[in-house]
């Protein structure tokens, strides 16, 4: 394996051209444990908010990818549908980090983490929500997300699934984001496509 750094790996918004790796990593990550939802679903959660969803880019191939959308806090989309609605909330949920499996190890999920708060900051989010698979609520700990054991994810997340979350800082002074930003009903500017 390449262990050499990868400066030329760069976190950019996700395009037309990117689906198609994007449905074979998840297909390859998910689909041995259930959890495959299929491009459509995916598709749907990146429409829902493209200003807040990567995908990482090495020489034109997708060596990882990040979907998040505005949703209800203690809420969570439903694996077996596309989303239909796009909710007007304060609270992003990260619904998705994948790297393949020859990048892993490298620091890319931090590095693409940490863009992604920094956008959900500067965007003026409160909070992050995800839901912890496959054993990864060690990595999400880590990352200073905080389990919330009350709810309870359905089935179809596998078991073990945790509802975690985090608040999110202001990019500026670093500190948790208030509503004094834009008004909590509305949508950001950019986050319906």
């Amino acid at each position: 394996m390449n262990r050499r750094t990868d400066h030329d790996v760069r976190v950019r918004h996700i395009s037309e051209s990117d689906w198609a790796g994007i449905t074979a990593l998840e297909a390859h990550v998910y689909g041995a444990h259930g959890l495959s939802e299929g491009r459509d679903a995916l598709r749907s959660r990146a429409h829902a908010s493209p200003c807040t969803c990567f995908v990482l880019d090495r020489a034109g191939r997708t060596a990882g990818y990040l979907l998040a959308l505005p949703y209800p806090r203690l809420a969570y989309p439903d694996l077996d549908r596309p989303e239909d609605i796009v909710f007007h909330s304060r609270n992003l949920h990260l619904h998705d980090l994948v790297i393949a499996e020859e990048f892993r190890g490298r620091g890319l999920a931090g590095k693409l983490l940490r863009h992604f708060t920094a956008t959900a900051g500067a965007k003026g989010y409160e909070g992050i929500s995800l839901i912890a698979v496959m054993g990864s609520g060690t990595f999400w700990s880590a990352n200073g997300y905080r389990a919330h054991r009350d709810v309870e994810p359905p089935p179809g997340y596998g078991p073990g699934a945790v509802y975690m979350s985090r608040t999110v800082p202001d990019h500026r002074t670093g500190r948790p984001n208030s509503a004094t930003g834009p008004s909590l009903g509305a949508p950001l500017e950019d986050e319906v496509g």
